[in-house]
C-alpha cells in the first residue's frame, strides 16, 4: 500500500512530530503536538499543522467559502467524524483546495478521521444538524474503504490573540494539496518475497550443476579429440587423472579461505576459474599434451574451492531445521549436473565439433557469477536487503561471530567426530565413485549392453540420486522438526546411506536379468544418497564456524578414496570377478556404519 504525505504547499519550519496508527475498535490514541501535527492515517499523513501563535487546521473541500466564528467554535469543538466523500472530479490530490480555519479561542480539539487506500473515488454528503452547522456551507469529509482505519489526535490547549488572528488570510495559504511521494513505499513483486536463504540455495545449486556439467564433458569429448590427436589409451588416462592433480590441492585451502574470507568471494572465485580452464581447454589442447595437462590442472583447483566454500556459506545462512534438505538440493545439481553434460555433450560435438562442448559450458559461468555478485552475501548481516523476521529465523537468537583468524587444527584434529567424518567419507566415496566410474563397463562386460545402452542408463543412477537426496532431506530436517535428537538424524540417515548400497550390490550376484540387475544398482545410488543428510550435512553441526575446514578434510580423504578405489578395482578384476569388487565395498560400508554410529555427534563440538 502506497504512503504518502498531504501537506500543503507552504512550508513551516517547525519540526514534524509524528502520531502513530490504529485499527478501528483498539483504543484511541491521544497525541499532545508543540509544533506541526501529524497523524499516520490509513494511506496518508494528515498534517495538522500550527505557525507561531496561529493554530490552523487545513480541511479538504471541493470550494472556498467564508465562516463566522460562531460557526467556527461549533465547528472546530466538536467530536465527530469528518463523513463526505469528494465528488468524482477529486480523483487527484492536486485538485483539491483548502481551507484554514483559525482559532481564538482556548478549546481541546480532537478529529477522528477516515482515509482510503486508493484516493478519492467514492463520496457522499450527510448533514450535522446535531451540531448547528448548514448544510450547503459546513460539509466534512468520510473517505469509506473496506478496512477503515482511524486515528485519534488531540490538541493542548493554545490562546491565540485576535490580531495574529485577523492577520492570517487566505492568500497565506495556497489552495492546493499535493501528495509528496517521499515516503512511498512501492509494493515488491512476488520474487522480492522470496526468501533470501533459499536465493543462495539456488545459486549454489547452479554452480553445482555447471561444476559437474564441465567436469563430465571431457569423459565424452575425450573420444573425438583422441582420434584428432593420434592419442593412446594410457594419454587418455593422464589426460582424465590430471583434474584431481588440482582437484586435491585446494580442497583443505578452499576450505581455510572460505571460513577466513568469506564464502562468497571463495565460491565465485572458483567458478569464474574453472569456467576460464573449460573455455581455454580447447586451446591449450592444440598447443600441446603439457599445457592440457596444466589447463585441467587448474580446472580441478578451482572445482576443489566450491564444496568446502559452499559448506561455509550455507552454515551461515540456513538454519538447523533446513539444513539437511538446502544440502541435499545443493547436493543434487551435482547429480543434475552430470545427466546434463552427458545428455548435450554428444548433441554439440555431433552438429559443431568436440570444442563447442568446452566454450558452451564455460561461457555459463559467467552468468552465474553475474547473478552472484549481485544477490549473494557470505552471511545474514551482510546483507542490506533482509528482513528483520527472516535474520531473526536464521540466527536464532545467536551472537554472530568473528570471522575466522586461525585455524586450530591441534583443537580439531583431537576431536573423535571429526575423524569419524573423515573415515566415513573415506568409505562412502570408495563405493559412489567405483560405481560411478566402472558402471558402463560392468553393463557392458557382464549385462552384455552395447555402449550406447550403456551410455544412457549410467544416466540413471544420477537421476536416481538427484531424486533420493532431496526425499531424505526433507524426511531429515521432518524428524528434527518432531523433536528428534539431531545426533539420531544423523545417524539414522548416514546408516541408510551406508547400508542401503550395501545391501543392493549384495543382490547382484544372485540376479539373473538385466533389468534386475539394472534396478539393483539404482537402488544402491539411491538410497546412497541419503549420506547427504547424514555425513554432509554433520560438518556444519559439529563445528559451523570451521565447515569449510572440516569439509576440506573429509573430501580431501573422499577424493582419495575415489582415485585409490578406482585403481584397485582395475587390480581385482585381472585376478578376480566382479562379486569380489562388491565385497570390499561393502565391507567398506559396513566399516562405515560402525564408525558412524559409535563417534559422530550432531552437538556442537568446535566454537
Amino acid at each position: 500500500m502506497a504512503m504518502g504525505t498531504l501537506v500543503s504547499s507552504r512550508g513551516f519550519s517547525s519540526p514534524l512530530v509524528p502520531g502513530k496508527a490504529y485499527q478501528e475498535g483498539a483504543s484511541p490514541l491521544t497525541v499532545k503536538f508543540h509544533g506541526e501535527r501529524s497523524a499516520w492515517v490509513g494511506s496518508f499523513i494528515l498534517f495538522i499543522q500550527r505557525e507561531n501563535y496561529n493554530f490552523s487546521r487545513p480541511s479538504l473541500v471541493t470550494h472556498a467559502y467564508r465562516l463566522d466564528k460562531t460557526s467556527l467554535i461549533k465547528r472546530n469543538a466538536f467530536l465527530g467524524e469528518m463523513s463526505h466523500p469528494l465528488p468524482s472530479s477529486a480523483g487527484k490530490c492536486s485538485c483539491v483546495q483548502q481551507s484554514n480555519i483559525s482559532l481564538k479561542h482556548k478549546f481541546p480539539v480532537r478529529t477522528n478521521c477516515f482515509i482510503p487506500s486508493d484516493c478519492f473515488h467514492q463520496l457522499h454528503r450527510r448533514k450535522l444538524d446535531n451540531l448547528g452547522i448548514s448544510d450547503g456551507h459546513h460539509d466534512q469529509l468520510v473517505y469509506r474503504l473496506p478496512t477503515r482505519t482511524r486515528a485519534n489526535f488531540k490538541s493542548e490547549q493554545y490562546e491565540v490573540p485576535e490580531t495574529q488572528l485577523d492577520s492570517l488570510t487566505s492568500s497565506d495559504v495556497s489552495s492546493e494539496a499535493v501528495l509528496i511521494g517521499g515516503n512511498v513505499t512501492e509494493v515488491a513483486p512476488w520474487w522480492e518475497h522470496f526468501p533470501k536463504r533459499w536465493v543462495i540455495v539456488l545459486l549454489c545449486f547452479f554452480s553445482f550443476l555447471l561444476c559437474n556439467m564441465d567436469r563430465v564433458n571431457m569423459s565424452i569429448a575425450i573420444l573425438p579429440m583422441a582420434q584428432e590427436f593420434n592419442w593412446n589409451s594410457a594419454t587418455m588416462g593422464l589426460i582424465q587423472s590430471s583434474f584431481f592433480w588440482g582437484y586435491l590441492l585446494t580442497q583443505i585451502v578452499g576450505g581455510i579461505w572460505a571460513d577466513k574470507i568469506g564464502g562468497k568471494l571463495v565460491l565465485g572465485f572458483g567458478v569464474i576459474w574453472w569456467s576460464m580452464a573449460t573455455i581455454l581447454t580447447p586451446i591449450a589442447a592444440k598447443i600441446g599434451l603439457p599445457f592440457l595437462l596444466v589447463m585441467r590442472a587448474f580446472m580441478g583447483i578451482g572445482e576443489g574451492v566450491a564444496m568446502p566454500a559452499m559448506n561455509n556459506i550455507l552454515s551461515k545462512w540456513i538454519p538447523v531445521s533446513e539444513r539437511s534438505r538446502s544440502l541435499a538440493l545443493v547436493y543434487s545439481g551435482m547429480y543434475l549436473g552430470s545427466v546434463t553434460g552427458l545428455a548435450f555433450s554428444p548433441i554439440l560435438i555431433h552438429k559443431f565439433g568436440w570444442p563447442s562442448v568446452f566454450y558452451a559450458f564455460g561461457s555459463l559461468g559467467s552468468v552465474w557469477f553475474a547473478l552472484w555478485q549481485s544477490k549473494a552475501y557470505s552471511s545474514p548481516k551482510e546483507d542490506p536487503k533482509l528482513s528483520a523476521d527472516e535474520k531473526k529465523l536464521i540466527l536464532g537468537g545467536s551472537v554472530s561471530k568473528e570471522p575466522v583468524s586461525s585455524i586450530p587444527w591441534k583443537l580439531i584434529l583431537s576431536k573423535a567426530p571429526v575423524w569419524a567424518l573423515i573415515i566415513s567419507h573415506f568409505c562412502h566415496n570408495w563405493g559412489t565413485f567405483i560405481l560411478l566410474t566402472w558402471m558402463p563397463t560392468y553393463y557392458n562386460q557382464v549385462l552384455k549392453f552395447n555402449l550406447t545402452e550403456s551410455s544412457l542408463l549410467c544416466v540413471l543412477p544420477w537421476l536416481t540420486m538427484a531424486v533420493f537426496a532431496n526425499i531424505g532431506g526433507w524426511i531429515a530436517d521432518t524428524l528434527v522438526s518432531k523433536g528428534i535428537s539431531i545426533t539420531n538424524v544423523r545417524k539414522i540417515m548416514q546408516s541408510i546411506g551406508f547400508l542401503g548400497p550395501a545391501f543392493f550390490l549384495t543382490q547382484l550376484s544372485h540376479v539373473r536379468t538385466p533389468a534386475l540387475a539394472v534396478l539393483c544398482m539404482a537402488c544402491s545410488q539411491g538410497s546412497d544418497a541419503f549420506s547427504q543428510s547424514g555425513l554432509y550435512s554433520n560438518h556444519q553441526d559439529i563445528g559451523p564456524r570451521y565447515a569449510g575446514v572440516l569439509l576440506g578434510l573429509s573430501n580431501t580423504a573422499g577424493v582419495l578414496a575415489g582415485v585409490f578405489g578406482t585403481a584397485v578395482t582395475g587390480f581385482i578384476l585381472q585376478r578376480g570377478s566382479w562379486d569380489d569388487v562388491f565385497k570390499v565395498s561393502v565391507v567398506l560400508y559396513i566399516i562405515g556404519t560402525l564408525v558412524w554410529n559409535i563417534f559422530s555427534t550432531g552437538e556442537k563440538i568446535l566454537d
